[in-house]
């Protein structure tokens, strides 16, 4: 059986749980729907958001990258997705609070770049010589200069709630290193 097989039969088992359970859209109460969040996270397959932070069908937007970074490609997708809550009246700048997320982890992947400059200038879309200032071997100044960077954004309601993450995948514990606080003051 190959892993698509393996992974098409499990599939069978969720939908005939979830529709047993009457799940499969998730509908979640009034209080819940007040909270919405945007999780920024690495494509890394030992890095789930949804799992590790335990996270309920509908609770949480999650985009997953190369490095969990904030890239031009990145931002586009916020501006698409953006519109989207727009056109279906579901903004997230409306009512409630909305928390947009930077979770980042150790032992990632994008470290083993670091001497591929090329690379991670195409990746970042800037010139080489501004690579060093993405920090790609420490995931807690990569989480502050993403968050920070966001916090740049005039695009951004002010009233977003940002913060930023590190999973250790050692522990499996997640550290704040930017607590909370408004996209702008």
């Amino acid at each position: 059986m190959s892993a698509l097989d393996s992974m098409l039969e499990r599939n069978k088992d969720f939908a005939a749980r979830e529709s047993a359970a009457g799940a499969l859209i998730p509908s979640l109460p009034v209080a819940s729907r007040q909270m919405k969040a945007m999780i920024i996270g690495c494509a890394d397959m030992r890095v789930d958001p949804a799992r590790l932070l335990e996270l309920a069908p509908g609770e949480a937007v999650i985009i997953r990258n190369i490095g969990g970074r904030i890239t031009p490609l990145l931002l586009e997708e916020l501006g698409m997705l953006g519109r989207i809550g727009q056109v279906m009246a579901q903004a997230p700048a409306g009512g409630g609070e909305f928390h947009l997320i930077v979770l980042q982890h150790t032992d990632c992947g994008i470290t083993r770049l670091a001497g591929e400059t090329t690379m991670l200038a195409h990746y970042f879309q800037v010139g080489e010589e501004a690579v060093a200032a993405k920090t790609v071997l420490d995931p807690r100044a990569a989480v502050a200069g993403d968050v920070a960077f966001l916090k740049t954004i005039s695009a951004l309601p002010g009233a977003w709630i940002v913060s930023g993450l590190v999973y250790d995948v050692a522990t499996g514990l997640v550290e704040v290193v930017v607590p909370p606080g408004p996209v702008r003051s």
